[in-house]
């Protein structure tokens, strides 16, 4: 009895977990805490208007959110950035992916082809000029003090996003 109670369990929190990554990501009104679910479930597949799976129009509201889980390093099985990405250095981790958003936001257009931080002195988009789970972190920093900056009533209102570029004094570099 006890052990078919265990399966029952099993099952019911197995249901559960599918039911709450079923809701869709809504691409012109995304949910971060919903995308990252997705990412992290490897059910991420929300397209844009031609149909192709895309990351989510997301904005400036949005990256106070999005800068939270910027310190997951965990590895995902997909993350919709052009094919560059799934080339070169295994699958993405999710706070570089989301710096990456983070980042294309502050741009206004897309940051790279790939959502992977590269060595500033790069030659290529090869694995050996990755970033390491520490210095990925470093970035993160750099990141979360350029926000805290932007949303500064003291500083900020005069700043722009595109303004003071995260990476600028560092020695990392978007490919």
């Amino acid at each position: 009895m006890k052990r078919a109670y265990s399966w029952i369990v099993a099952i019911a929190c197995l249901f559960l977990f599918v039911a709450c990554t079923d809701d869709p990501v809504d691409y012109h009104n995304p949910d971060v805490k919903l995308f990252v679910k997705h990412l992290k479930a490897g059910t991420y597949h929300t397209t844009n208007a031609e149909g192709v799976i895309d990351v989510p129009l997301f904005t400036r509201q949005h990256i106070p959110e999005l800068l939270r889980y910027t310190t997951d390093l965990a590895e995902i099985p997909f993350f919709p950035t052009s094919s560059i990405n799934s080339q070169f250095g295994g699958k993405p981790r999710l706070g570089e992916c989301l710096l990456w958003i983070i980042e294309s936001i502050r741009l206004g257009y897309p940051a790279s082809l790939g959502c992977k931080l590269l060595h500033k002195n790069a030659e290529s988009y090869d694995g050996i000029y990755f970033l390491t789970n520490e210095q990925l972190l470093e970035a993160v920093n750099l990141y979360a003090d350029w926000w805290n900056k932007i949303e500064d009533p003291q500083i900020g209102w005069t700043l722009g996003l595109s303004i003071n570029d995260p990476l600028k004094e560092s020695n990392y570099r978007w490919w």
